[in-house]
């Protein structure tokens, strides 16, 4: 329910994403979200205010000539009451009346109406690849963004009229989470977020290897939370089936190694450095160059193991490391291993779980192990814990003078 408490006014124009709006709205009041539809003429030629209405539980506003507004000024009302506007799809005709300041019917008359103080106008453009690279529309999208408003997207794809290029409107899923990003507390505005998350795969032979039961989630969670709090977020991932958090840029890594040489160039550039990856310690010092088959009255093979670079420690050591904070994933003397950690690798922070108990799963339970003690955070799903955590660290960042 990250949109509880939020009331949202929908716009949506005449665009064949159109029918897009009623799942976005959907998602919407999924989120917890209230949710009143305004719609220009057009869009009613590709959905029906029915349909809108049957999904946010209220009529859906058409007009600014509305007789039943006692003072018969709807655009006045709507914009008072919402904590965003946002327009999905938002036509290329649409935007640039916004950017000409037009406002010849409802939608755009409460755009231009809205307390900018405290109502975000967020644009969501869908248009043909054509119409959207067409110099009037970059010039318009432009001055619309000039003018306060968020534009979210859009995507690459196929289009309705069957090309291909830029101007898909984003997916509702993609949209829900945009509009519950904007409303996140921008704590780690400006700053720069390296973050490593899930398993590394250190390779026997060409099929089987060493690795561990690390989803990557908690650190995945994490990028996404750093984003929506407005960092400059980088995440090296390992081998993981995950989609990328939206505004993070990401670099896919398998060895504990190739972690290693992509974090360590990097490190240096960001003011926080945030290690949930789970590493694997040892690697195969020879491994097969063809699969080890198994054979009637063959030995069974061994491995001479030889240590990986240690990722965290090496950043933590450098001259101008960034502020660094390490995961335990532990089984047992969960802060005792955790403070062992933090001491032999000399961080600023490290933040403890019970792996077994998590791995793989959507909730988890965190301890925050410091120079100065520990303390809890409330057990939850991973994204709420990440936001807690991010917001943690914005503090202790601060205090640190990073």
């Amino acid at each position: 329910m990250d949109l509880h408490g939020k009331h949202i006014v929908l716009g949506i124009t005449g665009g064949v994403a159109a029918y897009k709006g009623a799942e976005l709205a959907r998602e919407l009041v999924k989120a917890g979200a209230t949710v009143q539809a305004v719609m220009t003429a057009s869009a009613q030629q590709f959905i029906t205010p029915l349909l809108l209405q049957s999904l946010t539980g209220r009529p859906v506003a058409t007009t600014q000539w509305d007789t039943t507004q006692p003072n018969a000024m709807a655009h006045i009302n709507l914009s008072r009451e919402a904590d965003a506007i946002l327009v999905a799809p938002a036509t290329a005709d649409f935007i640039a009346r916004l950017a000409q300041g037009r406002c010849d019917e409802l939608l755009s008359l409460l755009c231009v109406a809205r307390p900018t103080e405290r109502c975000s106008l967020l644009l969501a453009p869908a248009m043909n690849r054509e119409m959207w690279a067409h110099p009037a529309t970059q010039r318009n999208t432009r001055q619309v963004q000039q003018d306060g408003a968020v534009v979210l997207g859009p995507a690459a794809g196929s289009q309705a009229c069957g090309e291909i290029g830029d101007g898909r409107m984003l997916e509702p899923a993609e949209l829900r989470d945009a509009l519950i990003s904007h409303f996140q507390p921008k704590v780690l505005l400006g700053r720069k977020v390296l973050i490593t998350a899930g398993p590394t795969f250190e390779a026997l032979d060409p099929v089987r290897g060493i690795t561990n039961r690390s989803s990557g989630k908690m650190g995945f969670a994490l990028a996404r939370a750093a984003a929506e709090a407005g960092a400059t977020v980088t995440l090296v991932a390992g081998p993981v089936q995950l989609p990328t958090p939206a505004g993070v840029q990401r670099l896919d890594v398998e060895s504990a190694r190739q972690m290693h040489a992509a974090v360590l160039p990097l490190a240096a550039q960001h003011e926080l450095f945030v290690a949930t990856a789970a590493v694997a310690d040892w690697r195969a010092a020879e491994p097969a160059d063809a699969k080890i088959k198994k054979k009637a009255g063959q030995p069974t093979p061994s491995f001479e193991l030889t240590e990986n670079p240690d990722v965290l420690a090496s950043v933590a050591a450098l001259t101008n490391a960034p502020f660094c904070v390490g995961f335990a994933a532990e089984t047992h003397d969960i802060e005792r291993h955790a403070r062992d950690k933090l001491e032999r690798k000399k961080l600023q922070l490290v933040v403890a779980n019970h792996g077994p108990s998590t791995f793989g799963r959507d909730h988890n339970q965190l301890l925050l192990v410091d120079a100065k003690g520990s303390r809890e955070l409330p057990p939850g799903d991973k994204l709420t814990l990440a936001r807690a955590l991010v917001a943690e660290l914005a503090q202790r960042l601060q205090a640190a003078g990073h």
